[in-house]
């Protein structure tokens, strides 16, 4: 049994926020980690109870090789890309986080282009050296294959430096 792996902290937070509770949609649980074995394989294992309805919930992540230092907020991975989000979740994620930056509090502004930067740097991962876009096999899941049948385009390496930069640009107005 392999699980995939949640490179770290808050990108497994990111992903149980992008699943919510199956039995009434809410994403309000407050979650207990720890180390498990299961079948012999060390997971990262994520349990609570929603605080809606009280259902059971639980997740469980491969643990990295090498853990990833927290270089500043968010650290969502080390140089490899993700397992757990595909490209096109995390344009999602992007477009919806600088989607949602908030005029007057310039500290959570900041914050929130910070999420946003970090989610496209997260995209350009799934671009192997020397190419120019990302692959095919960089979206697995419905909501990926829909943000890159939407807008193609939008997966270049050139349009997505673009973004991240102005992104980053946008952020360091805030500090």
């Amino acid at each position: 049994m392999t699980f995939a792996v949640a490179r770290t902290r808050d990108e497994a937070h990111l992903y149980l926020d992008l699943h919510p509770c199956k039995e009434c949609g809410s994403v309000e649980t407050t979650w207990d980690r720890g180390v498990v074995s299961v079948e012999g394989e060390l997971a990262d294992r994520y349990a609570g109870t929603c605080e809606d309805c009280g259902a059971a919930r639980e997740f469980l992540f491969g643990l990295p090789e090498r853990p990833v230092m927290p270089a500043g907020y968010p650290t969502f991975g080390g140089q490899e890309p993700s397992q757990l989000l595909d490209a096109g979740e995390w344009m999602w994620v992007a477009d919806l986080t600088a989607g949602n930056v908030p005029a007057d509090d310039s500290q959570e502004a900041h914050r929130t282009l910070s999420v946003a930067t970090a989610a496209v740097e997260e995209v350009v991962k799934f671009i192997p050296p020397g190419q120019e876009e990302v692959p095919d096999d960089g979206f697995w899941s419905e909501r990926g294959r829909q943000m890159r049948l939407a807008e193609p385009g939008r997966f270049r390496l050139e349009r997505l430096l673009i973004v991240r930069d102005t992104y980053r640009d946008l952020a360091a107005r805030h500090v």
